[in-house]
């Protein structure tokens, strides 16, 4: 709905993220990903299957996709509306959003980074739902120290610093604790 027409007409989700190269078009960030690192990466962001961290960075190079977002964007509205704490749908969704965040916290808790040592994609791919998204579906980080940690450590690189730019002229991610007002973008 926010994207500019021009961006709506290059592919059928009519929705960012899309990427061009050459003939091809491209759209949905773990396939952009995964294409870039395979075609342009030459070996960077990714873990090669003999790392004793492949597994670790291949669940967390699919984790935002497959189970955060989905979470954050079922309980978001949820947190809108001001649901009952006793209502079921309210508490399955609040326990699916919570556990998110509590696989993140133990994971960046005992690890500089998702995948383990090294600052992978799969950083790259769960940064957005814990900053950008949260413009847009508010949550607090203030039970999570390790994850506030984590984020500090992602906004000091200037990778992000320089995408962010590129990406959000203008707009600040939200990378502390405090719950970020709502549409503040």
């Amino acid at each position: 709905m926010m994207c500019p027409p021009e961006l709506q007409a290059l592919h059928p989700t009519k929705a960012a993220p899309v990427i061009q190269d050459g003939n091809i078009t491209l759209a949905e960030s773990g396939a952009i990903v995964e294409y870039i690192l395979t075609k342009y990466g030459g070996g960077k962001l990714a873990l090669p299957p003999t790392s004793s961290d492949y597994a670790d960075y291949l669940y967390f190079l699919h984790f935002a996709n497959g189970y955060f977002q989905p979470a954050l964007l079922r309980y978001g509205p949820v947190m809108r509306c001001g649901a009952s704490s006793d209502d079921l749908a309210a508490k399955f969704t609040k326990r699916g959003f919570e556990q998110s965040l509590q696989i993140l916290e133990d994971r960046v808790g005992k690890h500089p980074w998702l995948a383990g040592a090294e600052f992978t994609a799969a950083d790259i791919m769960n940064v957005c739902s814990l900053t950008t998204m949260r413009v847009f579906y508010p949550y607090s980080l203030e039970a999570y120290p390790a994850i506030v940690a984590y984020l500090k450590r992602v906004s000091e690189r200037v990778g992000f610093q320089t995408a962010t730019e590129k990406g959000d002229p203008g707009f600040e991610r939200p990378i502390g604790a405090e719950k970020p007002l709502y549409g503040q973008r």
